[in-house]
């Protein structure tokens, strides 16, 4: 397998966080390899907000512009470079003579590359839940994981629910936790009227949920199982759903706000030996965002909870920051 000369850093992830942290290290004259299989979360979102210039555009045109821009500037073997390529595996080497760290990435067709540092920057993949039935089918159209992403353009409904399972059961799905369902639900009575908490069939949860949201007229709880899901053809564009509750009964809802489970992408944490949070993060501590694993950072969605572009954005421009310390310092020898 033929093995690539060393570069500072490898990246693992095209997205924000790579992206970001690429253009800023850039600035510095390190070195980096951008590695992408351009298979993204929010591949269905045609729109995304709170990104300032960036309000309401296409996120794919948003990659596309910052990685334009990086090609312009930057690119070269000296520079950014870019691979449009999965990675297979990922490796610590032992360390060199002045005891700098040492990295291998091994892409799907064989060929090797080496880094002084790591990056891990691959997102996750969000997993759709069995049940309800049709659950897939509206996930990203009118099933809404954030309602600073979504929800703005569905203000005024008369009415929209809140599943309390999975990630907004409690933080990180946790029952022990503090629950999560009641910050969202407020969330979503800024947008509509009546808002339904959907338990799903845990009356305890119900009763727990129910006396921190004190206002009866505003929110309801409801305990019974949800089957199915489905568009309203009654309301025009993406969102919009009905509920079919285990007794046969509909619900008409303008959205549903529910996050499903989700899992790190790749399997580079468990490669490196990466410790990641109970919520199933990698555990990348500020203010670089550095691991357990000397040498490795992690950026974006797959180190936060808080899984947004801007959010992404931030998080790669510290570990830029983060990177060009550490190999600053270990370039800086006697002579």
């Amino acid at each position: 397998m033929a093995t690539t000369p060393i570069v500072d850093v490898l990246i693992l992830g095209g997205g924000p966080a790579g992206l970001a942290c690429a253009g800023a290290i850039a600035r510095q004259l390190h070195s980096a390899i951008i590695f992408s299989n351009n298979t993204f979360r929010n591949a269905r979102a045609n729109h995304m907000h709170s990104v300032a210039g960036w309000d309401h555009q296409d996120p794919a045109a948003f990659r596309a512009k910052a990685r334009a821009d990086i090609i312009e500037r930057y690119a070269g073997p000296s520079g950014i470079q870019f691979r449009d390529i999965g990675v297979s595996s990922v490796r610590k080497l032992d360390d060199d003579e002045r005891g700098a760290t040492r990295f291998e990435a091994v892409d799907v067709n064989g060929t090797k590359y080496l880094g002084r540092k790591v990056v891990l920057a691959m997102g996750v993949k969000d997993i759709m839940p069995v049940t309800p039935k049709g659950y897939a089918d509206l996930w990203g159209y009118g099933i809404f994981h954030c309602l600073f992403c979504h929800g703005f353009e569905e203000r005024g409904s008369a009415s929209a629910g809140v599943l309390a399972t999975g990630p907004f059961l409690g933080v990180g799905g946790n029952n022990g936790a503090p629950l999560m369902a009641p910050v969202i639900a407020r969330m979503a009575s800024r947008l509509a009227g009546l808002i339904t908490v959907y338990t799903d069939g845990n009356e305890e949860l119900g009763a727990s949920i129910r006396a921190q949201l004190k206002n009866t007229q505003k929110f309801k709880v409801e305990n019974r199982h949800l089957t199915h899901v489905a568009k309203d053809p009654d309301v025009n564009g993406e969102a919009g759903v009905l509920i079919t509750l285990e007794d046969g009964s509909v619900n008409k809802q303008g959205f549903l706000a529910h996050a499903p489970a989700f899992e790190v992408n790749g399997s580079f944490a468990a490669d490196l030996g990466v410790t990641l949070t109970p919520q199933g993060n990698i555990d990348a501590q500020p203010p670089f965002y550095s691991t357990n694993i000397p040498g490795v950072y992690a950026a974006g969605d797959c180190a936060t909870m808080m899984k947004s572009v801007p959010v992404a954005t931030m998080m790669g421009c510290c570990v830029a920051a983060g990177l060009t310390h550490a190999l600053q310092a270990e370039d800086d020898v006697e002579f």
